[in-house]
């Protein structure tokens, strides 16, 4: 009787390093980013060039308010690619390298950041742009970028120590992250409102926090080693793909509930992004539910649903690359030298940023075509 007692008790002083590392790339994993991605761009297609006072009712619900699930899931599933790919790699021979990658992958990303961020600013005032590129301000729609390359900074040096922890400290420290968070953005009074938005956001600038969605990378840690323990054995991975539609049905009933009779007034606050900077608890509970929801649906669909959605597992296989894309595209050609900046239909606003994503993917596969016959 003890020793069935200890069994069960064993799996809380699991760490990462008992997890199996996987035999190959896992595309389900592409495809979720991908999809992340995708809705992004349907999102900054449209912002990029309209704004909200010009989308038609069904444009603004349920169209711009679905896309809010890829702020959560972006996130997510970077934590998941760093448990995938680089943490059974933790002390050993080959992290060191692996390690430098990641530190000079967010200074690769900060680069294209503030390139990035010239793009979006171009009709603004010079010293506007400068006070962007200087952190006196933030930009909005490239500003995700700004987040990772600050987080490839400390990440590589705190995966070792995840590595060490215990399943239960590994589940309590994102909790512990997100009351340390509230309280620091509603119970300390802050000289920086720039420093603030940075580490815990602020309500006058839209920039993503370090430590406010540091929980969400490291929700991703946690389900990236349970994608090791469960992906290459069928029937594991399709209860795994079901406590991901639970967990999905959970936050989104828990959503409704909460919102119960006004449904299409929270519908619409969601597309507004009302709650998405600083975190609120409303907008998590809906971004959360469809981030699982599309979790659900990768590692349930696996390497046959990322074939048969290959664009959208094209993007996600280079999201970088994906985002430089769009933001050029959209800020440069459209908004910029084209003048389409409120000047172009909701409906043709939507068509071009559909045709975006299919060009986006189609410019991920020539770049790699070319990079094969280099």
């Amino acid at each position: 009787m003890k020793k069935s007692a200890g069994r069960r008790l064993s799996w809380l002083h699991a760490t990462p390093a008992t997890a199996p590392q996987l035999r190959s790339r896992v595309t389900a994993i592409d495809f979720a980013r991908g999809a992340a991605v995708a809705l992004m761009i349907l999102n900054h297609g449209v912002k990029g060039l309209l704004p909200f006072e010009s989308y038609p009712d069904w444009g603004l619900v349920p169209i711009h308010m679905v896309t809010r699930f890829a702020s959560s899931l972006f996130i997510m599933v970077f934590g998941i690619a760093l448990a995938i790919a680089y943490l059974p790699h933790v002390n050993t021979e080959s992290w060191p390298r692996r390690r430098l990658k990641l530190l000079l992958t967010g200074v690769t990303i900060f680069f294209w950041y503030k390139v990035l961020t010239v793009f979006e600013m171009l009709p603004f005032e010079p010293e506007e742009i400068r006070d962007a590129l200087l952190y006196r301000s933030f930009p909005s729609f490239v500003e995700i970028l700004g987040f990772y390359a600050i987080a490839l900074l400390w990440i590589p040096f705190f995966l070792p120590i995840w590595q060490k922890m215990p399943l239960w400290l590994r589940l309590l420290i994102p909790v512990a992250l997100t009351f340390l968070s509230y309280w620091l953005q509603n119970h300390v009074t802050w000289r920086s409102s720039i420093l603030q938005a940075i580490l815990v956001e602020h309500e006058s600038h839209y920039a993503w926090g370090q430590i406010s969605r540091a929980p969400l990378v490291m929700l991703g840690l946690i389900l990236g080693e349970a994608i090791r323990y469960c992906y290459e054995n069928g029937r594991s991975r399709r209860r795994l793909a079901l406590s991901f539609v639970c967990i999905s049905a959970f936050l989104g009933s828990l959503f409704l509930l909460i919102n119960l009779p006004d449904l299409q007034q929270a519908f619409r606050d969601i597309a507004l992004n009302q709650g998405k900077h600083p975190p609120e608890l409303l907008f998590m509970l809906f971004s959360l539910s469809g981030a699982f929801g599309i979790l659900a649906l990768a590692i349930a669909g696996g390497e046959r649903l990322a074939r048969l959605m290959q664009p959208v597992t094209t993007i996600g296989s280079d999201a970088l690359q994906a985002f430089i894309f769009h933001i050029f595209v959209i800020f440069v050609l459209m908004r910029y030298l084209w003048g389409y900046w409120h000047n172009i239909s909701y409906e043709n606003a939507l068509i071009f940023t559909l045709c975006l994503i299919l060009a986006t993917a189609a410019w991920i596969k020539i770049q790699a075509w070319v990079r094969s016959r280099s």
